[in-house]
């Protein structure tokens, strides 16, 4: 999990008064770099082939700050079936996209800070405007992650995340 933006003054590493608001993971879980010299697998910072057989997309699960009316986002993968995969593949840059109905995927990033694992979690993968990457609405099951987005977090747990993270 890397942030994707750090306040960092120059003198030192700590973090300045506001914590990360987005951390990201690079590649879905189950990718290997070898992959990459395959012919039928491809990472790209928005979609991932592994084999020719499983297919991902990059997107954000967004989780309201309630006391600060900002949002924080997690950047997670994931898997598509394969006609979703090519058809978010040709619309990649269709002003029409916004129409989709929204596609259904297994989360694909394991999230370190929750007790319970965070992989193969159902979700509903929102197409959004040309640029911006699709919105990741989990199920509304009992797992944490899936509270926190129906029900929002606040600055404090956002700092919490922040140290977690850290920690590693």
């Amino acid at each position: 999990m890397a942030a994707d933006h750090h306040h960092a003054c120059a003198c030192c590493t700590e973090l300045g008064d506001d914590p990360p608001l987005s951390y990201g993971a690079p590649a879905p879980a189950g990718w290997k770099p070898r992959y990459s010299r395959r012919r039928d697998s491809e990472l790209t910072a928005d979609q991932c082939m592994i084999k020719g057989r499983r297919f991902f997309v990059h997107g954000l699960i967004e989780i309201p700050v309630r006391d600060s009316g900002e949002m924080f986002s997690w950047g997670v993968w994931v898997s598509l079936s394969e006609a979703n995969f090519a058809r978010t593949h040709d619309l990649w840059d269709d002003p029409a996209r916004e129409q989709e109905p929204p596609y259904f995927g297994w989360l694909s990033t394991e999230l370190p800070v929750y007790r319970h694992s965070t992989l193969h979690l159902k979700t509903h993968v929102h197409t959004r405007a040309v640029g911006q990457r699709p919105l990741i609405e989990l199920e509304p099951t009992a797992h944490p992650l899936a509270i926190e987005q129906r029900e929002g977090i606040t600055t404090s747990r956002v700092r919490e995340l922040a140290d977690l993270l850290l920690r590693g």
